[in-house]
């Protein structure tokens, strides 16, 4: 599917709801390719492990988390180079077509701020009691890995059910991300954006709260 034309949020938001994802091609960046791996990479709500020190600094005042403060600013910092990713799949369509999707209220972002200055973050969008992580980035020490626990918490807190990773990495697995058959995959996607669960603001203590309960759970599951 390569003719921007035919792109729109609501294009985006079937596909999602059907277990694609798209990723803007690095060479061409007119064209938009779809994505329907197999085997999925899932990260469990519950099951997530979180050691005892990135506890500490998830709860610590050494960084500012915040939720859909800059939505286009994390997706431009993930679209950054970096050492050993000159290129990107986050290409101009794919900004626009998120951006229209944060506007719609589906797309969402944490950021983690230190001194004012935004030094990481993550995005992707939420449907029914599914979140659809797209990317992450750090330019600090632990600045996505506690974006992520704060994701996790409040996912948690607002009765989600799956957190999407699209693909199993080895930096996933260590949280306990794990990937599953496609059809399995599928029959949970289904049930997922079948809910009216919605992304809602929760307060700082809120969240403190579960975060301590999801390190309570890896303590007792030996992590």
């Amino acid at each position: 599917m390569n003719d921007q034309l035919e792109l729109t949020p609501e294009l985006m938001l079937g596909a999602y709801s059907v277990g694609l994802f798209p990723m803007g091609n690095s060479e061409n960046p007119d064209v938009i390719d779809w994505y329907d791996p197999d085997p999925r990479g899932v990260m469990p709500l519950y099951g997530f492990h979180l050691p005892k020190r990135l506890c500490r600094t998830a709860l610590s005042d050494r960084f500012t988390v915040t939720a859909d403060r800059d939505f286009e600013g994390v997706m431009r910092a993930c679209a950054a180079p970096a050492p050993g990713r000159e290129t990107t799949w986050i290409s101009e369509t794919i900004v626009s077509l998120f951006c229209r999707l944060h506007d719609m209220g589906y797309g969402h972002s944490i950021e983690t701020w230190r001194d004012g200055e935004m030094v990481g973050g993550l995005y992707g969008v939420a449907l029914g009691s599914a979140f659809f992580g797209e990317s992450m980035f750090s330019r600090e020490t632990d600045a996505s890995k506690v974006a992520l626990v704060h994701l996790v918490a409040r996912l948690r807190l607002l009765g989600f059910d799956l957190l999407d990773t699209q693909f199993g990495t080895t930096h996933l697995s260590q949280f306990g991300g794990v990937e599953i058959d496609a059809s399995d995959y599928k029959t949970r996607l289904r049930n997922a954006v079948r809910s009216d669960q919605r992304w809602t603001p929760l307060s700082t203590a809120e969240i403190a709260t579960e975060i301590r309960q999801i390190r309570e759970e890896t303590r007792l599951a030996g992590g």
